[in-house]
């Protein structure tokens, strides 16, 4: 997902460095990009890979649990795009655990509990009840205007269509569990269904 981002941002800096707009990107020690800005006077976009934390998601840290570092280009994201009222904002960090699944599961539906009723899911269907929440979020709303990639394992959803909060759990390797926490803004109008909240 970090690595489309990216993508998309040169094309986009291309066009504003066309246009006279300012463009700026930070490199890491390896010359990894983690932080860049596109702004224009109409909006911009920023992207930061490299400081995202689960306190910035409005989430606690699963005890014990570490950063994923496996996988350097994934680990974290803050992703801000914004053209007037128009405002989009994802952002994403992965942690690992050698705990059981089902204990890191138990804490983040306490956890997400916080944000409304918590709607378990596995492959867009949901598991169990509740099935959706008051706000009207479901399991099939993750991908739907969004490219974000948590994982065919269980995800576990709180909050609106526009403003969802989703910890995903990819399947275990090596007796080690990886978890992503996700917190999306969508701007209103991303959906037909009339409804906003």
């Amino acid at each position: 997902m970090i690595r489309k981002a990216m993508i998309v941002l040169s094309g986009l800096a291309l066009m504003a460095w066309t246009a006279g707009c300012r463009v700026n990107v930070d490199k890491g020690e390896n010359g990894q990009e983690k932080k860049v800005q596109v702004d224009t006077p109409f909006g911009g976009i920023h992207v930061n890979t490299d400081q995202t934390t689960a306190a910035d998601l409005g989430l606690p840290v699963y005890p014990g649990a570490a950063i994923a570092k496996d996988d350097e280009e994934n680990k974290s994201a803050d992703i801000h795009m914004g053209f007037g009222e128009w405002q989009m904002r994802i952002k994403v960090v992965s942690y690992t655990s050698s705990d059981p699944q089902d204990k890191i599961e138990a804490f983040y539906k306490k956890a997400l509990g916080r944000y409304g009723a918590v709607i378990t899911c596995q492959n867009n269907a949901p598991v169990g009840t509740p099935t959706a929440t008051p706000e009207g979020l479901t399991c099939a709303d993750d991908r739907k205007h969004t490219n974000v990639d948590i994982g065919n394992s269980v995800q576990l959803k709180a909050g609106s269509k526009h403003h969802q909060h989703i910890v995903g759990f990819e399947n275990p390797k090596g007796g080690t569990n990886k978890f992503a926490l996700v917190a999306i803004d969508l701007p209103a109008g991303t959906e037909n269904s009339g409804t906003s909240d």
